[in-house]
């Protein structure tokens, strides 16, 4: 029987609640002292000015790679030493990233019934959705969301996606095509600071027979943000992430140095992170990175997260070209498939599955 058949008890929508007018959050909603963004990470004066880099991808397009090696090298630090960076001139226009947002802010906000007619389930996780994993009585997060599938061609179903707002179909689609095009541009440029080839690591993704898909993340109004997290903290399963952020408020933190760093998106930048099937391929030279959402209670905030991942059915181990005697395989083969089961059972757990990864010495 399909672990994944059902959620374990009647999934409540967080916007519901958050329009009810209610003063205090549900007990379900209240995350541990330790895990709560007030008590043990609330702003840092010495992190005020920290941001994560952002780079230009000026000179990277579909033709070809030039951008100057100073910029290579910016990526390069940027995936080593903090696993995220934003690009900005990245070739896909401003004006298109704001129509996208503001379709998918329109769906959220069309009446519940219509919503719910995409209503998910965890054995795909695709359509309308409130909460990851599926342990009875977790505690769970202040969002809602919408996921669905781009690639393999066979899993990609205009019937699963809204058919509202107008043009909503066509407006995701196009999203998704310039999406694919700018993850590959930059899966050429991770590999070539790896040593390698500029199309290996596409290779190991599966080459054109890699997945995509996008997770559309509505964080309602909260009555009591610092007692609750929009998303708990964890790393991205899959490859490569490209996230579309709110351009009015904040909420994205990421942790450095045991430190929560809170992300100041640029205009019209993509924030790019690794995910831990990068850190496997790579054998640990580039690491995910683990990160949470903070909400407020002024107002609500909207985030698209496209997710570049390997064809689901291939082990991923660290490829061999970086392997050597003083720098063997941290960790031992998994599909895709395999590995995003954690996820999907236990919901996000900070960075404990990838550390189960590894091979036994």
């Amino acid at each position: 029987m399909n672990k994944l058949q059902d959620w374990p008890e009647p999934v409540i929508r967080v916007q519901s609640l958050s329009e009810s007018g209610l003063k205090s959050i549900p007990e379900r909603y209240i995350k541990p002292a330790t895990d709560r963004p007030s008590l043990n990470m609330e702003e840092d004066p010495t992190n005020m000015d920290v941001n994560i880099p952002i780079i230009d991808l000026t000179g990277l397009s579909e033709d070809g790679n030039n951008l100057p090696q100073s910029t290579m090298d910016q990526i390069s630090l940027a995936c080593r030493e903090w696993g995220f960076f934003q690009v900005v001139n990245h070739g896909v226009c401003p004006g298109f990233m704001d129509q996208v947002r503001e379709t998918w802010r329109s769906f959220f906000h069309l009446p519940m019934e219509m919503k719910h007619a995409y209503a998910n389930s965890p054995k795909t996780y695709e359509g309308y959705g409130s909460r990851l994993g599926i342990e009875k009585g977790a505690i769970l997060d202040w969002s809602d969301y919408y996921y669905l599938h781009y690639l393999p061609l066979t899993l990609k179903d205009y019937n699963k996606w809204p058919a509202s707002p107008d043009s909503c179909r066509e407006v995701i689609d196009e999203y998704g095509k310039e999406l694919v095009k700018l993850g590959g541009r930059i899966m050429k440029v991770l590999s070539i600071n790896l040593g390698l080839k500029e199309d290996r690591l596409q290779n190991a993704f599966g080459g054109d027979n890699f997945g995509a898909c996008l997770r559309v993340n509505f964080y309602p109004k909260c009555p009591q943000p610092e007692l609750a997290l929009g998303l708990s903290s964890h790393s991205d399963p899959g490859g490569l992430t490209l996230l579309l952020t709110d351009n009015q408020v904040p909420g994205l933190q990421v942790r450095k140095d045991d430190k929560w760093i809170t992300v100041k998106p640029a205009p019209h930048a993509f924030i790019v992170n690794i995910g831990d099937q990068i850190q496997v391929l790579s054998n640990a030279d580039y690491k995910s990175v683990e990160h949470r959402v903070i909400v407020n209670s002024d107002m609500e905030r909207l985030s698209l997260g496209f997710f570049y991942n390997p064809k689901s059915d291939i082990p991923m181990q660290p490829m061999e070209e970086l392997l050597s005697t003083d720098k063997p395989a941290l960790y031992s083969p998994m599909t895709f498939d395999e590995y995003r089961l954690f996820i999907r059972l236990k919901g996000p757990k900070g960075k404990s599955q990838i550390e189960s990864l590894h091979s036994p010495r």
